[in-house]
């Protein structure tokens, strides 16, 4: 739940699922662990971020509350008239952020903490992941299958095995005997490739990065002034003290080396940091000179920022992307996060959406769940609803388990496979809209995927509601989590609202209604007022994709009054701090009566590559009105295309009659 009143957290990274690597992943008992107050089974958790809003339930104003304490802690709010703190180590420091709004206070902490950084546009594509021993002609008959089925999607992942013996920056020769010419052959297809990078570096003589790190002392240190040695993939392991700037420039450059090849970006795993069955505590930082708890949370930040460091030497003009499972307080500047192992559940499906709602309250706002779940079997009818579901999020990628069965898009024959097709074709579609979303979270540090508060702050049902978000500012999704379900309960705030399948619009004086639901989709709305840009036609892939014609979804709103929206254009893989090389339109809608005037405000300037020739506007309108664009209302309401490259303009629109 990302209302964390009743309770008791405890900060401190902990892998969930596999405490103890080598003893196997234990069991999640609870079918809900949110329904269960007393539960721990997701708290520690892999991520650590001492950051919360208190709203007063009087007037609804909103506080923020930062504790800078990488240490262990714990926040007790179990009791109503008081909040406890309590810090196993370190110094107490506390950041308020007095609003009155959330936007204002996620504004002021992302501005301390950081903000997540424009990432490449593939990044928001469909990803496909599995832990699975693939060779590398598996994994280009992977990419294949993804295109002969028409399904969209822009990345594939690599988990352990491909390397030699889970020796971290290297390649089993003998299933990937040419890795080279498998990203010339993935790029073929349009697809980027990304591997799986521990830690864990294998205590083995002769093994260059481990000499490397001995020979420098670049590796965390035991009490005894000994390398720390922990159990995990490759057996006796140490870890980089990545406290120490030589370490982390050392570990950029083995990234920089192993992303030559074409790899597109890191996932960095087992860094909370996971150290098997020897406990953790017994490892060193700084030489020898800080105990483990003072930097164990931030273990997964420090690496993170390494590993960017050498991204960024590798590539210096384009754009990094690596994922985190572990993270604290600003990791939103170095990587995404993933939300950890989760399992094939109906309620970890809830717990995403809650979970997701959470992190981006937290300064997070590039996070996803495993799409399915990692552990257990996932059954057809769940693995649409999760496609159907992470299709509206920052972050949408299918991963299991080895051992597991099969849950590929294509795993529960082909009715499942033409659900998914069009859950992952909307997401595509629907891909200008999504990439000024993340525009706007690097520059103001809100949510992509956002709790209802946010947009409606005065509203306490809006703040109660946790199975539902916004994409945005615009677009309210609310995924179908239970088995079975014929009827959605949906908490619809006060507005018009367009369904997004069909166009019907319904104004919602504001309360919870029942809706019928069917296999082929989840109820998402547009607010009124809203000018959602998007791809006319559904690319299979992001890479290289520039169309010549951008749609303009123009919802009317209901009464009098104006409001703003903004398409945002570039190459989609440049990193350009000058914001030189893009196109910003601002697209501004304004009603008066039965009068509408559109308005697109340009900033910057085309770009190489860009292609796009004309607008298409769709003006949705209540059923039985007739609007027409132009002076004159004689162009048609319902995709007329006007030529533009890129100079501001406006438009209107007129009702008939």
């Amino acid at each position: 739940s990302f209302n964390k009143n009743g309770r008791n957290w405890t900060f401190w990274n902990t892998d969930v699922l596999n405490p103890n690597v080598a003893g196997g992943y234990r069991e999640i008992p609870h079918p809900d662990p949110s329904k269960d107050p007393t539960s721990t089974e997701f708290d520690p958790y892999y991520v650590s971020i001492p950051f919360f809003l208190h709203r007063r339930a009087e007037n609804g104003e909103v506080a923020g509350f930062f504790l800078d304490n990488p240490g262990r802690s714990h926040l007790d709010f179990r009791r109503a008239e008081e909040t406890v703190f309590h810090f196993e180590g370190g110094q107490y420091t506390e950041y308020v952020f007095v609003g009155p709004r959330a936007p204002e206070i996620l504004r002021g902490y992302t501005g301390l903490t950081g903000r997540m950084p424009l990432p490449p546009l593939w990044a928001l594509g469909n990803h496909q992941c599995r832990w699975h021993d693939y060779r590398q002609d598996q994994v280009e008959a992977l990419a294949s299958r993804y295109r002969r089925e028409k399904l969209p999607c822009d990345v594939l992942w690599i988990d352990i095995d491909y390397m030699n013996g889970f020796r971290v920056f290297t390649w089993d020769r003998e299933k990937f005997p040419d890795p080279a010419r498998l990203m010339e052959n993935l790029a073929k297809e349009k697809f980027k490739l990304i591997t799986i990078i521990d830690p864990g570096v294998k205590e083995e003589p002769g093994y260059p990065v481990y000499d490397d790190a001995l020979r420098n002392r670049l590796v965390c240190l035991d009490a005894q002034g000994r390398p720390y040695v922990g159990q995990v993939w490759p057996g006796r392991t140490v870890f980089p003290d990545f406290t120490l700037p030589e370490a982390r420039a050392w570990w950029g450059r083995l990234n920089a080396e192993h992303v030559r090849s074409g790899i597109a970006g890191i996932w960095n795993d087992m860094n909370e940091p996971a150290t098997g069955d020897v406990p953790a505590e017994g490892m060193l930082f700084g030489n020898g000179r800080f105990s483990h708890a003072r930097f164990h949370n931030e273990y997964a930040l420090l690496m993170a920022m390494g590993t960017v460091e050498g991204l960024r030497a590798a590539m210096p003009d384009r754009r990094t992307f690596v994922l985190s499972r572990a993270g604290s307080p600003g990791i939103q500047r170095y990587a995404a996060n993933w939300l950890g192992d989760n399992c094939s559940r109906w309620s970890h499906l809830g717990l995403a959406v809650r979970m997701a709602l959470g992190m981006g309250l937290s300064g997070q706002p590039f996070v996803g769940a495993d799409v399915g779940g990692f552990m257990e079997a996932c059954s057809e009818e769940l693995l649409v609803r999760w496609y159907q579901y992470a299709a509206w999020t920052p972050f949408c990628r299918n991963h299991n388990a080895t051992g597991q069965p099969d849950q590929y898009p294509w795993s529960f024959g082909e009715a499942a496979l033409g659900l998914i097709r069009r859950a992952l074709q909307d997401r595509y579609r629907l891909m200008p809209y999504l990439y000024a979303q993340f525009v706007l979270a690097s520059e103001t540090g809100m949510p992509v995927q956002r709790p209802l508060g946010l947009e409606f702050p005065d509203l306490a049902a809006a703040w109660e509601t946790e199975d539902e978000f916004f994409l945005g500012a615009h677009m309210l999704v609310a995924p179908v989590l239970e088995k079975g379900a014929t009827q959605r309960s949906v908490y619809l705030p006060p507005g018009d609202w367009y369904r997004w399948q069909d166009g019907s619009r319904e104004s919602s004086p504001g309360g919870q209604f029942s809706v019928p639901v069917t296999m082929d989709s989840i109820p998402v709305w547009v607010r009124g007022g809203a000018v959602i840009p998007c791809w006319a036609e559904p690319p299979l892939s992001t890479l290289g994709y520039q169309p010549e014609v951008i749609s303009l979804h123009v919802y009317l709103p209901g009464k009098d009054g104006r409001t703003e929206s903004f398409l945002y254009e570039d190459d989609g893989i440049t990193d350009d701090p000058s914001g030189q090389s893009q196109l910003r339109t601002t697209l501004v809608l304004t009603r008066q009566e039965d009068a509408v005037t559109l308005e697109g405000r340009v900033q910057g300037r085309p770009f190489p590559g860009f292609r796009r020739q004309a607008f298409r506007l769709i003006l949705h309108t209540p059923a039985g009105e007739k609007w027409g664009w132009g002076a004159d209302a004689s162009r048609p309401a319902q995709g007329w295309d006007f030529p533009n490259r890129g100079e501001s303009w406006q438009i209107a629109a007129r009702r008939l009659g």
